[in-house]
């Protein structure tokens, strides 16, 4: 099987695993949560999310979580920004680039921020223009890529036709997120090649939540399609708001542990990662959903 030689892992536990969280966590917790992920080996960590308090109040502070974080040099630390306003904060406090997200479903768009598809791409036209100019590099984000809470099951040319419209807007890469966990590896090698047909392979991510216990074949999937690029949330941190009963990302543990069997390289020391997984658990009053971090446990408290 062809596999990639090399994966990227793309962190998004500190934005997309903690803002849904209940309890408050400090942007101190936030911060050094970062740094160990990037002292582990994760190269690129979205670390926070420029929006406004009153729609995700987790994400409240995120200019003092970046000014908190120990940069390391090569290390890109990366934040979301739905508008203009969040985006100047961010490049305010300094993130290495931005991000924006559409989904690809009517329904989830109009219940997530409240307009169409189409203003939805409209409103971060802009953003990605301003990025740009600045020198900023630009992700895009398309939710509900295999089905969604409101509108159901998605096509594969509706998620295409969002995806083409982020990358031809400027996006240098389209991560294509399984929001509500519903997919399977046939359907999702469906939608890639759809994608594929207007977008470079090697300018594709994947962004896979765990509800069905699928994420891990979805991502082995990707990898036989030639997808390099895999987000993931330490611990399994994560769910939507917008998605009853959707639960967290894949846990970036249990992917590098299969990466890891695979021979592909991700760069990233797994007992380090481990262990974050259950510091930042710790604080948050609960095991990590990661199988292979409770598996782990007992021996890394043995060392």
């Amino acid at each position: 099987m062809a596999w990639p030689t090399r994966v990227r892992m793309f962190e998004v536990g500190p934005r997309d695993g903690l803002q849904n969280e209940k309890q408050e966590v400090s942007p101190a917790v936030k911060a050094e949560l970062v740094d160990r992920l990037v002292a582990a080996g994760i190269g690129t960590v979205e670390a926070a999310s420029f929006v406004s308090p009153k729609w995700v109040p987790q994400m409240a502070g995120s200019a003092e979580v970046m000014a908190a974080i120990h940069r390391v040099p090569g290390a890109r630390y990366t934040a979301l920004t739905p508008n203009m306003r969040g985006f100047e904060a961010a490049r305010e406090a300094g993130v290495d680039e931005v991000a924006v997200f559409a989904a690809a479903s009517e329904g989830f768009s109009r219940k997530n921020i409240n307009c169409s598809v189409a203003e939805s791409l409209e409103m971060f036209r802009p953003v990605v223009e301003a990025a740009k100019a600045a020198g900023l590099p630009v992700r895009g984000y398309v939710s509900c890529v295999l089905g969604c809470p409101f509108d159901g099951d998605v096509p594969p040319g509706d998620v295409a036709r969002v995806a083409a419209a982020l990358y031809g807007m400027g996006c240098y890469e389209v991560s294509l997120g399984d929001t509500i966990g519903v997919g399977t590896p046939a359907r999702a090698r469906a939608m890639l090649e759809a994608v594929a047909g207007d977008i470079p392979v090697e300018k594709i991510g994947v962004h896979y939540h765990d509800t069905y216990g699928q994420a891990l074949a979805n991502i082995l999937a990707s990898l036989e399609f030639g997808i390099a690029t895999i987000d993931s949330s330490v611990a399994g941190l994560g769910g939507c708001p917008y998605a009853p009963g959707a639960t967290g990302n894949v846990a970036t543990e249990d992917v590098v542990y299969m990466l890891d069997g695979l021979g592909i390289e991700t760069g990233i020391d797994l007992e380090a990662l481990v262990r974050t997984a259950w510091w930042i658990s710790d604080r948050l009053g609960r095991p990590p959903v990661s199988r292979v971090a409770r598996a782990m446990k007992a021996r890394l408290d043995q060392a």
